[in-house]
């Protein structure tokens, strides 16, 4: 069973729904994208969605799309567009339990082949475990996605205490994929809000779990970190360093590189070597096929990208599918 464990869903229907209970909101979020992106970014994102938009909607074309790539399951995520963190309480929850029913109506079409993840409300704290319930009890999903951060919060946050701990109860998989970055400006040209911007939220993002002691008070917790965990498996030498010299980094029992063995990755790394020394720095079994499907950013031949790589092929094994099908909540397969 070759599973991709990164793949997307777009929510047309939902996105409308929400301009039109919020439009002053909508419109200063895509404000906020224009100045984050630059222009010229947003124009070719829109034309490469537009091209792949069958692929993102229509089940036939991604059954088709995943036979064409020797993908006999993926897990199926919406898109991140579809976090909208500036949303208020009441319309963040309905966000979410709307797009609840939407993803697992969509990989209830091909059961045996698709595994549905849900949305939480991050910026509201107090409702994720409702919302968490909801995807996974509720709709039979196997858990959620989440964002690096949503305002105010971060996932070291005090508040998030009660969703970590119910998510380690549930052995619920939570999808760790960063939309947008605090670097605003900074990225908005040369396409720098995604290649540096997703890889920076990744490691910010995990490292809140790691220095924090999240990991140390739910060692249950089965978190899934997209785009390799981003730039931190690589340079997490000096997270190392800092926890041995500074106070302040010593909230966590351990040395940061520690962690990473505690985590879950996605092969979406672009580089044969960086994947290597991903399986090298968080073990074989720690790591999951992924393409992010069907975007441009993604691997459009993920089997064969990580055939390439050149791994032992009990590694290549429990890459392409064994650690997946571990990782899933009991009874969980669709």
């Amino acid at each position: 069973m070759i599973t991709d464990v990164h793949a997307h869903l777009l929510l047309p229907q939902l996105h409308a729904a929400v301009e039109s209970r919020d439009p002053a909101g909508a419109a200063e979020a895509a404000a906020l994208e224009r100045r984050r992106n630059g222009l010229p970014s947003l124009e070719a994102s829109g034309r490469m969605i537009g091209e792949r938009f069958a692929k993102l909607t229509d089940l036939g074309a991604r059954l088709a799309a995943m036979d064409a790539q020797g993908v006999q399951r993926q897990w199926v995520s919406a898109s991140p567009s579809h976090f909208y963190p500036w949303a208020n309480e009441g319309l963040a929850v309905w966000i979410a339990a709307e797009a609840n029913r939407l993803i697992a109506e969509h990989v209830a079409q091909a059961s045996g082949r698709l595994t549905g993840l849900g949305l939480v409300p991050l910026q509201h704290p107090a409702r994720l475990v409702e919302l968490l319930d909801d995807a996974v009890l509720g709709r039979g999903l196997a858990g959620v996605e989440i964002s690096s951060f949503a305002g105010d919060v971060e996932l070291s946050d005090d508040r998030l205490e009660p969703f970590w701990a119910r998510a380690a109860e549930l052995g619920a998989v939570v999808f760790l994929h960063p939309f947008g970055c605090s670097l605003d400006e900074r990225l908005d040209r040369f396409y720098l809000a995604n290649t540096v911007g997703q890889p920076a939220e990744n490691a910010v993002a995990l490292s809140h779990l790691i220095f924090s002691g999240v990991l140390d008070r739910h060692p249950g917790l089965r978190l899934v970190a997209a785009h390799g965990g981003g730039y931190l498996p690589t340079v997490i030498g000096r997270s190392d360093h800092a926890w041995r010299v500074r106070p302040e980094a010593r909230q966590c029992a351990h040395e940061p590189s520690s962690y990473l063995t505690k985590l879950w990755y996605d092969t979406v790394v672009h580089d044969e070597r960086t994947l290597r020394a991903l399986i090298e720095v968080a073990g074989a079994s720690r790591v999951l096929l992924g393409s992010d499907f069907p975007f441009d950013m993604g691997l459009d031949d993920p089997v064969a990208t990580v055939r390439a790589a050149g791994l032992p092929d009990e590694v290549l094994a429990a890459v392409l599918g064994e650690n997946a099908e571990a990782l899933l909540p009991g009874g969980v397969r669709s």
